[in-house]
């Protein structure tokens, strides 16, 4: 975040924060994601567009024993800086999910119903677990 220091004409001082969002490199945003059971695939493809991919799991027990649901998507994000967004295909227009790179994480926030299983959404603190080129399902 950066702080810049104002005067105006009447003599009033005026303080103005900005954020910053520096770009972030295919190197930085490649690879695979993990946050408990969820993990996203991404890979940079030129003019700020990275191929995504996610998988989404809620567990919990049931009378019958431990059950889980699921939820998956994929698509096209577009990126500016060090924030994509990223609506899965087929997903309502509502869906809105913010892919936040900083310091070595991804920060994950979502906004609407996505069409994922009950309980299971792309929220989370993502960990790189591996840098190389992840295998998509759509390929």
């Amino acid at each position: 975040m950066r702080t810049i220091l104002c005067t105006g004409a009447s003599g009033l001082l005026l303080l103005l924060t900005t954020t910053v969002h520096a770009d972030v490199t295919a190197a930085q945003v490649n690879g695979t994601w993990r946050s408990g059971k969820n993990e996203f695939k991404i890979w940079a493809l030129g003019q700020q567009r990275l191929q995504v991919e996610f998988l989404g799991i809620w567990e919990h027990q049931t009378s019958y024993g431990p059950t889980a649901n699921t939820g998956e998507g994929s698509g096209i994000a577009r990126i500016n800086g060090d924030v994509a967004i990223f609506k899965p295909d087929g997903a309502a227009d509502e869906c809105k999910i913010k892919l936040n790179f900083a310091h070595g994480k991804l920060v994950v926030t979502q906004n609407g119903i996505c069409g994922f299983g009950f309980n299971v959404t792309a929220e989370g603190n993502y960990k790189k677990v591996s840098a190389k080129k992840p295998k998509f399902d759509s390929e």
